[in-house]
């Protein structure tokens, strides 16, 4: 991604919430179930907290029964990137934001879809922006 978007730790914590710099920045995640977005079925856009990027449409979530916001696939594979998570004794797959690095959740291979993945991305990392209703 070209447009990398590079800010202080103060600066984030000045434009962020507690919990959104806990979760993008501090690499957090929120209990399941609290969420905003875990439940929600509006068509949309959900984008990056922190820099806006749009990562994931309302046309690729699915309820995964986990608590957190499910999706089969990015809008772009570009948009997002990848590492390997150590952490907490286990062996994941971290899933960030391409443009700020912001930590947006994990990715597993259990999705019930075509693709057979599962982002599992936490409300506090995102930014839904829902489509506008059609006129009659």
């Amino acid at each position: 991604m070209k447009d990398k978007v590079t800010k202080s730790e103060a600066e984030w914590k000045q434009q962020l919430t507690a919990e959104q710099y806990r979760v993008l920045r501090e690499k957090g995640t929120e209990r399941a179930f609290t969420g905003a977005y875990w439940n929600t079925h509006d068509a949309g856009l959900y984008r990056c907290a922190g820099c806006g990027l749009e990562l994931f449409t309302s046309g690729t979530k699915f309820d995964s029964g986990c608590g957190w916001p499910s999706f089969d696939a990015p809008l772009d594979k570009e948009r997002v990137e990848q590492r390997q998570d150590l952490s907490h004794g286990m062996v994941r797959t971290e899933v960030l934001c391409a443009r700020c690095g912001g930590h947006l959740g994990h990715l597993f291979d259990d999705g019930p879809t075509a693709t057979g993945l599962r982002y599992c991305i936490n409300s506090a990392s995102l930014d839904f922006k829902k489509k506008p209703e059609e006129k009659k």
